[in-house]
């Protein structure tokens, strides 16, 4: 795996105006395993900052280490070979079939074309297409939905550490778009690839990320966990980007089981139940159309493991505030 650190990162691209940096002195670590979602309003210099990591564009000053090792050192086509990237657009190639495309860096490496052909199955499972129903098909055959799902496959071929996405979904419709969504998170779950993903949505953002990099201007705003984010926004700017309604959007992150009180002694019979894996949006809902103080806390089993108030969560939601 691999933990990547942009340190002092400048982008200047020369106008017939003056110079103008595109993005300027940003910083900041991404751990081992993590995903983190870059974010802004268009021209903010997200994408660009993406681009450098595996310099399809080339820095003006500042430094890029992926695992320690200065990417200023390495040759551009072998670094590209070893990180993944997906694009909006996706970019399959209309003459190559499914497995094809899926096979193109591993090609590239000198796989044969039977093991090729076992990682691109392998991919395909993990992203919820049949093997036998897509392995022969070309691009031109495919849904949008199942085109993006091949250039994710395609990305993470040949198991590279680092994975890269630029805007991946966002030409989707919002079925497809959550869909996908969940399959690439139970991917990561399994996989942990360190992850940078530019997005302009930052529901998507919150519900993708271990942490959330905010951009203006070039600049680097905040970076944070989702959680922190929401609670404790650096500045206007990015509270306003966020949105008036963050703590809704912070329930999404905290699940039942975090605010559950173990004392069996709780709700009387035949109160709601909720499990303690689902996130504190179902447990704001129960509480709306049932109208009662405490729930139910269940195991996966059914079996009763605690319960929750409307104080804890409030003070939950409460405990991160300055």
């Amino acid at each position: 795996m691999a933990t990547i650190r942009i340190d002092g990162l400048t982008k200047t691209y020369a106008t017939p105006r003056g110079p103008v940096n595109a993005v300027d002195r940003v910083s900041f670590e991404v751990a081992d395993g993590e995903t983190c979602v870059l974010l802004g309003p268009s021209g903010c210099g997200k994408t660009t900052t993406l681009r450098m990591i595996n310099r399809l564009v080339t820095p003006t000053s500042g430094k890029v280490l992926i695992d320690g090792r200065d990417t200023d050192a390495a040759d551009p086509v072998l670094l590209r070979r070893t990180i993944g990237y997906v694009i909006q657009q996706i970019g399959l190639f209309p003459n190559m079939t499914v497995a094809g495309n899926i096979g193109v860096v591993p090609r590239l490496l000198g796989w044969d074309a039977r093991r090729i052909r076992s990682r691109a199955a392998e991919l395909l499972t993990m992203l919820a297409m049949e093997p036998k129903d897509f392995l022969d098909r070309y691009p031109g055959e495919l849904s949008g939905g199942q085109a993006q799902r091949v250039g994710v496959a395609r990305a993470l071929a040949a198991d590279p550490p680092v994975l890269l996405m630029d805007e991946p979904f966002g030409a989707l419709d919002p079925v497809n778009r959550e869909a996908i969504q969940d399959e690439f998170l139970r991917m990561q779950h399994a996989l942990k690839k360190t992850v940078l993903f530019v997005s302009h949505d930052i529901d998507e953002a919150v519900k993708m990320a271990d942490s959330i990099a905010i951009f203006r201007a070039g600049l680097l705003e905040q970076h944070a966990a989702p959680d922190v984010l929401l609670s404790r926004p650096a500045n206007d700017f990015v509270a306003g980007f966020v949105g008036s309604d963050r703590t809704l959007k912070r329930l999404r992150l905290i699940q039942a089981g975090e605010v559950m009180v173990t004392d069996l002694r709780g709700p009387a019979p035949g109160a709601p139940t909720v499990r303690a894996t689902d996130d504190l949006r179902r447990v704001a809902t129960l509480f709306l159309e049932h109208g009662v103080e405490s729930l139910v806390c269940v195991d996966d089993g059914g079996n009763v493991v605690g319960h929750i108030s409307r104080a804890a969560v409030a003070a939950r939601l409460g405990s991160a505030r300055p």
